[in-house]
């Protein structure tokens, strides 16, 4: 497995690869972790359930914040030109399907 992301990654080494999978839980923790911490920052009474609007704004503010920490942590931890380069091209995804979208809503 670790050889076939390191192939796909187009990275050199397979310690290289290990750093990229620490640096995604890392981020990913830290999300987890501010979502938690929020949460019981503002609704200090979360027993009685939270309103459905406080996970449609939080699903729709995680994934910039995702991809700022995606940089911090590549940065922090030697990897942020991958990370950079992984950024990139999820933007051109993310543009392109807008664009596909909109062309097919036009039609």
């Amino acid at each position: 497995m670790i050889k076939f992301l390191q192939s796909r990654w187009k990275v050199k080494s397979v310690w290289q690869v290990v750093l990229i999978l620490f640096v995604f839980a890392c981020t990913g923790f830290t999300v987890m972790y501010l979502k938690r911490t929020i949460i019981e920052f503002l609704f200090h009474d979360s027993e009685t359930g939270l309103p459905w609007w406080i996970d449609l704004v939080y699903y729709l503010l995680i994934l910039p914040v995702y991809q700022i920490f995606l940089l911090i942590y590549g940065f922090v931890f030697g990897q942020f030109k991958f990370f950079l380069e992984f950024e990139k091209k999820f933007l051109r995804r993310v543009k392109s399907w807008f664009t596909s979208n909109k062309i097919k809503d036009e039609q």
